[in-house]
Order: C-alpha cells, then structure tokens, then sequence
C-alpha cells in the first residue's frame, strides 16, 4: 500500500511549524536558552516543553519494542485520532468507517473534520461484519476505526477479523488498544511492520491510572509518524504529564499488581451480580468495566444515582438496549455496589 497516496495533498505540501528548540532537544549539555522568550527564572515549568520528548519515547520504544520513530505522543488518544482524521481525510470528500456500538469519539471527530462516517454495525456476537464493511468502503474510505477491546461491549476482536481487515481494507486501519493491558489477547503492536497501513493507538488512562494527565501514545510506520507530526501541535504534551508518565514507567510491577486487582474486582462482580435477577445478561469483557443487560435500564440508572453511585447507561447504542455499562472499582466499591443491587431486587 502506498501511503503518500492517501494523504491529503494540503498536508503533503504543508511545511510544518519548527521551533527554535527543534536542533537542540537531544542535545544532552547544558545550554543557555535566550530563544523562545520564556520566563528565565527556573520555577521547573518555565520551559517549553521538548516537541519531541525523546526520553519518554524512547523508553516507551524500549518497552513496547518499536523503534522510537514509530511513536507519536499525544494530549490523550483523543488528540492522536483527531490527527489521523486530519492528516488523511478530505473534508466534504473523502470518509470514516466505525463499527457501532463503540468508542463515541470517532464519529465525533468526523463531525468535527466535515467528513462522512459510513456506520456498520457489530453483528450479534459484537465481532465486525467483515462483508459489509467492504461492501461500504469506496475509494474515498480512508480510515476503518477497530476498537478492542471494545468500548462499550468489553470484547475483543478475533485475530482472523483484524487480519482480514488488515489485508483487504484499501485504507488506514486504526486499532485503538485503550483497553489492551487488561486483555488476554496480546497487542497488534508486532504487526506494525508487516501491515504499512496500521495504526495503534494506546493511552495512560486505563490500566497506567492516569486519565487527569492526558497522554496519549500512537504506534505506526515511520512514514505514518512523520505525517502526524507535521500537524501536531509543537508542544501538545506538556512537562508535567511527562515527568508523571516517565515516574510511572520506572515501576510497571505496580501497573501489574492494580490491573490484577482490577481483574479480580471483575470476576467478582460478575460473579454477585449472576444471582440478581434483574440482571439479564452479563456479557463477557476483557476490560476494566462490565456491560450487564438489566429489565429496566433507566431506572436501575436513577436508582443507583439516588444512593450515589454513578454508571454508564447505553441504552442509546445500537444493540445496547437497556444496556448498562459497570467500571470495576475498588474492593469497597465492588462490594457497595453488590449490596445496593441486592437490595433494589427487594
């Protein structure tokens, strides 16, 4: 697949904004920096942050095992697929493809970027409808959005679903990871370098329990890379969010100890939760949350807010009916939350 060619031509053309830092960010001395009219009084935050900030990258890179001109960081996932939307697709022209029911945001930024989104829905088992996404994909369809695990239905995606969208879909295939460490399904990061037109893009949020920092990190070709950071702002992450990230990477035994923790808050829940009988289905997930189909979402929604406590009701979404959607807390919210719900069977 020829990148160049789904770039939009503005883009292509585009010189992109440098700073005057640009030339000096790996430069390991000490510098005297009279080039950007900062503040000179060192309060630690007096300087812009790096454009590029090469020691997070890097050791993401060393992590992940990617080279570092495969990783772009981001003002939170958010960030980095607004990137890709306006790196790739011609407003009024060209097209998205999203697979409801999933992540809200893709089919916002579309709005946000004048593109059209072409919906097909998850079949009945929340897999994607390989047929007719092809079917609806033209040669306008420049991004296909797979999210898996999926938000709000908790799964993931078969292998042999992603690697035929992969080889037959004639645009971009971005796989938002935003939920990969709590899965059991290993990460499409090593397929980075077999498919030239994947993208993968991960978050802090989640399992890494910042969500407050906003970081974001975009896995792709060099090629790919280069473009997004043509159009990025020169310093959309900011000096504190990295210093936070590089603190919590220095100690990913903690990050495995909280995802276990939350692993086991899930089975339990599930567990309480399958003797209640307003509980229809609770549907299987490979994330930090649990869609449970109940007999009256709205009011079970109104009940829980009435004893303070807070879900997710996506009764709105295709094939969601009187859906809610449960994140797995801490011990004492798991067990609060049970206790409420075999009291409201009452």
């Amino acid at each position: 697949m020829d990148i160049q060619k789904l770039i939009r031509p503005t883009i292509k053309a585009l010189a992109p904004y440098t700073s005057a830092r640009d030339d000096f960010d790996q430069i390991g001395a000490k510098m005297t920096f009279l080039d950007a009219n900062e503040n000179p009084f060192d309060t630690t935050v007096n300087r812009y942050p790096s454009v590029q900030p090469f020691q997070l990258i890097n050791k993401l890179a060393a992590l992940k095992q990617v080279s570092p001109n495969q990783i772009l960081l981001g003002n939170g996932s958010d960030e980095v697929l607004d990137l890709i939307v306006r790196a790739f697709c011609e407003p009024g022209i060209d097209n998205v493809i999203t697979l409801p029911p999933t992540y809200g945001m893709y089919k916002v930024l579309a709005a946000i970027n004048n593109i059209e989104n072409r919906e097909v829905l998850l079949n009945r088992n929340f897999q994607p409808n390989i047929s007719a996404i092809l079917q609806v994909a033209d040669s306008y369809s420049k991004v296909l959005f797979l999210c898996s695990p999926n938000n709000p239905t908790g799964n993931v995606f078969s292998v042999k679903n992603v690697l035929e969208l992969l080889k037959k879909f004639k645009g971009l295939v971005v796989i938002d990871e935003a939920y990969i460490d709590f899965s059991s399904q290993e990460s499409w990061l090593n397929a980075i370098d077999d498919y030239p037109n994947l993208i993968i893009t991960q978050t802090m949020s989640k399992a890494y329990g910042m969500a407050g920092i906003r970081i974001g990190v975009c896995y792709a070709s060099k090629e790919i890379i280069e473009v997004l950071n043509k159009i990025k702002a020169p310093y959309n992450v900011n000096v504190l969010s990295i210093y936070k990230t590089l603190e919590k990477l220095t100690n990913i035994a903690t990050l495995k100890k909280d995802v276990a923790k939350i692993k086991e808050g899930s089975t339990f829940l599930i567990e309480e939760m399958q003797s209640i009988s307003f509980i229809k289905k609770i549907y299987p997930t490979e994330t930090n949350f649990i869609l449970v189909k109940v007999d009256n979402a709205a009011k079970r929604y109104q009940q829980l807010l009435e004893h303070k406590i807070v879900v997710r009701d996506r009764s709105s979404q295709p094939l969601c009916n009187n859906c809610l959607r449960i994140t797995v807390g801490t011990q004492t919210q798991n067990k609060q939350l049970v206790k409420l719900l075999k009291k409201l069977e009452l």
